[in-house]
């Protein structure tokens, strides 16, 4: 009989992250349990708190006066024990805390005492006596027969018209009656059936060697096209007549309508959907159908991977080669390095899927830690789309200063004719990406961040893309009073602009952060597009993955060098990926596609690559580069960012720390320390930012040395200095 609990406090100070002791009254005896949320007395002022219960103790050695635990919060358990266990890897990996990990697995309603949602539905309650058998008692009751339960008294009054103290009356005579029930707050949209498809031999290859294999991490690198989908969710069929559970990541919001409507259309409404644009209360909703056993199928986005299913089977991480997988805020967690835990802590199967794998994933496979499937066909037969570079430069030599060239231009108005529907893809949004005085030079910057304001033309207005700060565009340099302010660069809305004017009949839609930024949006471009309502899609990279348009024949990269010169380790591999994601959006139909890349580095490998369809030559080339430089996969990162709205303390303690740091890693020859030095933007939301960079042989132990000897420095001296320590990071910047 466990007599004592280990339990993690609900306070964010990394004072207490420890286990703290507390003992189990003998009424608590029987129900206790490990995963429980409970209050408990805290602190010198013994004030009651939540806390989580991470361990049970049958004896410890008590030598000092130990407090109880006052109730058990939840009639069932927040956290398994599967849950915990990654809870305690997660907090040595990240290095991170107990509670910052526990967080991930919670709605916040839980911890807000949150409940479902209920409202008073009108039901049938006996028959219509001939007292009421006129209008419009006769009316209502017909309705209400018809649909049952289904409204309330004030939507039937409001949406049809109904008389609401006629209503009354039949509720005061037991006609009718009025019952709470819960409401739904996540998507109970029924979708047109999504027939399951014949799979071509290919596609049951791989199935059948995903099921029969004695290994559970899979990479499939299949090319844009190839029905991976349609693997994936032959998997599900099957993991649900096993009775076992699933969850799909899709690594944007942007891709989870599609997801859903193909999932919803196959399996039915009973898909739970997960993304960090639902409210509390959808998620908190969504958290507890999984928890009560009332779903089987879970679709969304990172946060979707600690939903709590009991007898998981299969995890699918789909375009796992995207960043968005890596959280940005502490804990840094990666979802695929999660799954592959998840996968080893309760044996479920594993699949990443992805026509550009990540560098790091791919080497992976080639050393035998994920089975690698390759698909080299489209699941329909259809061809790869047509792929044509265009040197930007020599347009401009023959006098074209358009951002669009000749080529691109004639390909938009011969679709355009054919009734057929255009992808632009620029990685900019906005209309001008930075205003500047062409008499002093003097750029218009962000007060608060170390970046150039953007124009965005439909609300005449100056964006800072880091802070959200605005301001009104000025006619006169505050520099020099010059009045030869120009607007440089082109984003996203400046090509809309641009393409209504050279094609005044096209239907454009755009999509981007600025077009969704309510949950609704994304799906409503998606359903736009999808039914033919628009001609051209203009987006950011967003649109560059995963969506599939029939009617799509010709993709026009804008601007392929955006990322390219970007100072980070990934730029060659990043805009690999977005070429030759966005390029796959073309000809997935019936019809054969184009693709237009406009470039001013058309000898670039990358692109050439891309343009190619060739991965393997890129992978090469790249796993080599990495070698040299002695980048992941070959080392590990460790980055150190510092921030402050102090520059003068920041840069005091910044190297402070990097002295520190240099004497405790002069043991360690093979770790290499970058920096301290100003961070590539210097500056975001007021605050001041410095790194420092190691790279080399990075224990999990020697990084929580490394996270405890900062602490004490600060903590000993200035206690305004913010310093997160993220290991390999998927950028530098």
């Amino acid at each position: 009989m466990y007599k004592y609990a280990g339990i993690i406090i609900n306070n964010e100070a990394s004072q207490v992250d420890k286990i703290f002791t507390y003992k189990i009254s003998d009424i608590m005896l029987s129900d206790i349990a490990l995963g429980q949320r409970v209050k408990v007395p805290f602190g010198l002022g013994n004030k009651f708190i939540d806390g989580y219960v991470l361990e049970l103790y049958e004896h410890i050695e008590e030598n000092y006066k130990m407090k109880y635990i006052k109730e058990i919060c939840d009639k069932f358990t927040v956290l398994t024990n599967e849950d915990i266990t990654l809870i305690k890897k997660m907090k040595e990996k990240y290095i991170c805390t107990y509670l910052e990990c526990i967080k991930l697995f919670l709605p916040k309603g839980i911890t807000k005492g949150m409940k479902q949602k209920t409202s008073s539905f009108v039901f049938i309650n006996n028959k219509l006596s001939l007292k009421y058998s006129k209008n419009p008692y006769k009316a209502i009751y017909e309705f209400i027969e018809a649909n049952n339960g289904t409204y309330t008294k004030s939507e039937l009054s409001k949406k049809f018209d109904f008389s609401l103290s006629s209503i009354n009356t039949l509720i005061k005579n037991d006609v009718l009656k009025a019952e709470d029930k819960i409401l739904n707050r996540f998507n109970s949209k029924v979708y047109e059936a999504y027939e399951e498809k014949v799979l071509n031999t290919i596609q049951e290859a791989a199935i059948s060697r995903i099921t029969t294999s004695k290994k559970n991490k899979f990479l499939i690198h299949g090319i844009t096209g190839s029905g991976k989908t349609e693997i994936y969710m032959k998997l599900v069929s099957l993991m649900i007549k096993e009775n076992k559970e699933s969850i799909i990541l899709v690594p944007e919001i942007a891709l989870t309508p599609q997801m859903v409507e193909r999932f919803k259309g196959r399996f039915g409404k009973d898909i739970a959907v997960f993304h960090s644009k639902l409210s509390d209360g959808e998620r908190y909703d969504e958290w507890l159908r999984i928890k009560n056993k009332k779903v089987k199928v879970a679709v969304g986005a990172r946060s979707a991977i600690f939903l709590p299913f009991s007898n998981l089977g299969l995890i699918v991480i789909d375009e796992e080669h995207e960043s968005s997988y890596k959280s940005e805020v502490s804990p840094k967690y990666d979802a695929v390095e999660i799954g592959i835990m998840k996968s080893n802590i309760l044996g479920c199967k594993l699949i990443l899927g992805s026509a550009t794998p990540d560098i790091k994933s791919f080497y992976k496979a080639k050393h035998n830690e994920f089975d690698l499937i390759t698909i080299n066909e489209r699941a329909d037969g259809a061809k790869l789309p047509e792929m044509t570079v265009v040197d930007m430069r020599q347009e401009l030599l023959s006098g074209n200063k358009s951002m669009f060239s000749r080529s691109l231009l004639f390909n938009i108005e011969e679709a355009l004719n054919k009734k057929e529907q255009i992808i632009l893809f620029l990685n900019r949004r906005g209309h001008s990406t930075f205003v500047s005085c062409r008499e002093c030079g003097y750029v218009f910057k962000c007060d608060n961040c170390d970046i150039s304001l953007t124009y965005h033309h439909n609300s005449k207005k100056l964006v800072c893309h880091y802070c959200g700060k605005t301001m009104k565009p000025l006619s006169v340099c505050p520099k020099c009073n010059s009045k030869y302010v120009k607007y440089f660069g082109a984003g996203t809305e400046k090509i809309e602009q641009e393409i209504k004017l050279k094609f005044k009949g096209a239907r454009t839609i755009r999509m981007d952060a600025d077009t969704t930024k309510r949950k609704e949006d994304y799906e409503k471009i998606y359903e736009s597009f999808k039914n033919g309502n628009a001609d051209i899609l203009i987006g950011t990279q967003m649109i560059a993955k995963g969506l599939d348009f029939k009617n799509v024949t010709l993709v026009g990269v804008i601007a392929a060098d955006l990322t390219l010169n970007l100072p980070d380790y990934r730029a060659s591999e990043r805009t690999f990926q977005l070429i030759s994601q966005v390029a796959g959006r073309a000809g997935r139909g019936s019809k054969e596609g184009k693709v237009i890349i406009q470039t001013y580095s058309p000898e670039n490998l990358a692109i050439r690559a891309a343009a190619a369809n060739d991965y393997l030559g890129f992978y090469d080339n790249e796993i080599s580069m990495r070698k040299i430089m002695e980048y992941p996969p070959f080392t590990k990162l460790l980055l150190i960012n510092m921030g402050s709205k102090k520059e003068d303390e920041l840069i005091k303690y910044s190297e402070k720390i990097g002295l520190k740091l240099k004497m405790d890693l002069n043991n360690f020859d093979k770790i290499k320390m970058l920096g301290p030095c100003p961070s590539v933007i210097s500056k975001i939301k007021e605050v001041y930012r410095w790194h420092i960079l190691l790279k080399g042989e990075i224990t999990i132990e020697l990084a929580e040395n490394i996270k405890k000897s900062i602490h004490e420095i600060l903590k000993s001296d200035y206690n305004e200095i913010r310093v997160s320590l993220d290991i390999n990071p998927v950028s530098l910047l």
